[in-house]
């Protein structure tokens, strides 16, 4: 996450929030299923993801969830996703090509 406010200073410009604590995901534009995220992963992989599909929920799942971005956008009206979900994934693909190709 970018820091508010761009710098360090922008945190030290706000000690009355020193110890908020924010619940920062992708929000509605920048979430998705985990088959759209097998997709990604499969397009910037050029590998076939491997699974198995259960028709019965896990306990504890969600159906469906959307990060609430609203505290953080109020507390730093400035701030703002700077990273697309594809591009986090593509980045997290790479990272993990990378580590893959070092290993012994």
């Amino acid at each position: 996450m970018a820091i508010p406010g761009g710098t360090r200073d922008g945190l030290r410009n706000n000690w009355d929030r020193l110890a908020e604590v924010y619940n920062i995901g992708g929000g509605r534009a920048n979430s998705c299923s985990i088959w759209e995220a097998f997709d990604l992963v499969e397009k910037f992989s050029g590998k076939k993801q491997v699974y198995q599909y259960l028709d019965e929920n896990r306990i504890g799942d969600h159906i469906c969830y959307i990060s609430n971005l609203a505290k953080m956008r109020a507390h730093y009206p400035a701030w703002d996703i700077t990273v697309s979900l594809e591009e986090t994934i593509h980045q997290i693909v790479e990272a993990d090509c990378r580590r893959l190709s070092s290993s012994p």
